[in-house]
């Protein structure tokens, strides 16, 4: 499977977003994450539909975003609009999951699930073959910084497992701690779509993206 980067905006400069992007960009990096959070489902307060159309303006790559917001349902046609290439919603947040699922998709983009650490990945069991993407956070979802729980490493596996036994060669994105010396851990471990934050946007924003993707692309 093809392995992705997935900067993620919320550790980049907002005094300088548009030139943080073009250094991710310029360096290779395919994906840009953009989490969302309301403050409701995670005690967080990110930002929403205006950041993004900003964004969207100012490059090509794929818009990753990620709803950390109760009932995601409500605002999918609007995170479409302003140009999101993938949508991820929480399994705990969502009310009709399967329904906001084939929302997402037939807004032809597409369409991702997501689990905190301690949901279990059993309970995607019923949406396996509806989502082109499952985000198994490996930090509490609300705050960057934070170090990789260990025990992701064997949730990983489970996934690609459980795909793989369905005949789905479905991406797993990961989220949460990832850095350079974790990194080769979790490709080995069967995710494909890597999420990082301060590994990317604290100093260097190109040559960080050059060391991951060379221990990506190797």
């Amino acid at each position: 499977m093809k392995n992705y980067l997935s900067p993620s905006i919320l550790s980049a400069d907002f005094a300088h977003l548009g030139e943080d992007i073009r250094h991710a960009q310029n360096a290779g990096a395919q994906y840009l994450h953009y989490d969302v959070m309301d403050g409701l489902f995670v005690p967080s307060i990110s930002f929403g539909m205006p950041v993004l159309r900003s964004v969207r303006k100012i490059t090509d790559m794929v818009l990753d975003v990620h709803l950390m917001i109760e009932k995601p349902e409500r605002y999918i046609d609007e995170f479409a609009d302003c140009g999101a290439d993938i949508i991820t919603i929480h399994y705990e947040a969502c009310g009709d999951l399967k329904g906001t699922l084939q929302r997402i998709r037939d807004r032809g983009i597409k369409a991702g699930v997501t689990i905190k650490p301690n949901t279990p990945n059993q309970v995607l069991a019923d949406v396996l073959d509806q989502v082109d993407m499952i985000l198994l956070m490996t930090v509490e979802p609300g705050f960057g910084g934070q170090s990789y729980i260990p025990s992701s490493t064997a949730k990983i596996q489970e996934l690609r497992r459980m795909l793989e036994e369905r005949g789905l060669q479905t991406d797993i994105e990961v989220d949460g701690g990832i850095k350079k010396d974790n990194l080769q851990m979790v490709l080995d471990a069967g995710a494909n779509v890597i999420v990082a934050g301060s590994a990317i946007f604290a100093g260097d924003i190109e040559q960080n993206v050059r060391d991951f993707r060379k221990v990506m692309e190797a």
